[in-house]
């Protein structure tokens, strides 16, 4: 029998595309879980905590690949350190890790930096945890998600004037890192492979733009030049691969699609 992968944010934006996409692959998956799930076909549920590292253990005994979803704004590399623990403890698990185009290159070193940029910083620092743990690994770096982008979209378009931070984006569909995501997880451990992004690059301008227009509302929006060297990373687009532009869906396919999530 087969051994079942692990994924750790398997409940999220991103782990809701790659769970099924492993199964339709004919692999088991065992899904890390704050909160008690009923299982499904194929599919197992266990209760463990990467913040922490309550649970880890019993969660990657048996399994041969650990998809590593599970992220937040911060402490990344907290997350990564414990599953990583956890991981050579049991094993030497295939550990495929989630990180962002621009980990190496946005700068996070004033407070001001981390605060809005301390994502970038942790992404970066988990890579270098699972490059020097030992465990045969595949690092995927990508551009940020349409679906999040959408999201940030949603809660500006609600302010009476849109506040525009001065920079480019390049949203790639989730869905499309999902495809990826499993096809390394199915594959040999490749070190970091090339990064993905999206079709095309937008301004903040374009994109609030383009959704105002989608759900019919009006709004001013002004360009802010956020100070700190991150920012001024994101400008001089630290953030960007156009060399890897592999990514199908546009943003404005996305706010075409039948809902697509562009209300509420």
């Amino acid at each position: 029998m087969t051994a079942p992968v692990l994924v750790t944010g398997g409940t999220g934006t991103l782990g809701r595309l790659v769970v099924p996409r492993l199964r339709a692959a004919g692999r088991d998956v065992r899904v890390l879980s704050r909160v008690p799930h009923q299982p499904e076909d194929g599919i197992e549920y266990v209760i463990g905590d990467v913040s922490t590292g309550d649970g880890l253990e019993l969660a990657v005994n048996g399994v041969d690949t650990i998809v590593h979803l599970a992220g937040s704004a911060k402490g990344d590399d907290e997350k990564t350190r414990h599953l990583v623990r956890a991981a050579l403890a049991t094993g030497r698990a295939h550990l495929v890790y989630i990180s962002v185009v621009g980990a190496d290159r946005i700068p996070v070193v004033s407070g001001l930096d981390r605060a809005a940029f301390g994502y970038y910083a942790a992404k970066l620092a988990s890579e270098q945890i699972i490059r020097e743990s030992g465990l045969p690994y595949t690092i995927l770096r990508a551009t940020q998600f349409q679906e999040s982008m959408l999201a940030v979209a949603k809660a500006m378009a609600k302010m009476p004037v849109v506040p525009a931070p001065v920079g480019n984006f390049q949203p790639i569909a989730a869905a499309e890192v999902a495809d990826r995501l499993v096809e390394l997880a199915l594959g040999s451990p490749a070190g970091l492979v090339p990064e993905i992004g999206g079709p095309r690059t937008y301004s903040m301008d374009d994109l609030m733009r383009d959704y105002l227009k989608a759900i019919g509302k009006r709004r001013p929006i002004l360009s802010v030049k956020v100070p700190g060297g991150a920012s001024r990373a994101l400008r001089e687009g630290g953030n960007l691969t156009p060399a890897h532009a592999v990514g199908r869906r546009t943003w404005e396919e996305l706010l075409a699609e039948d809902g697509g999530g562009v209300g509420g």
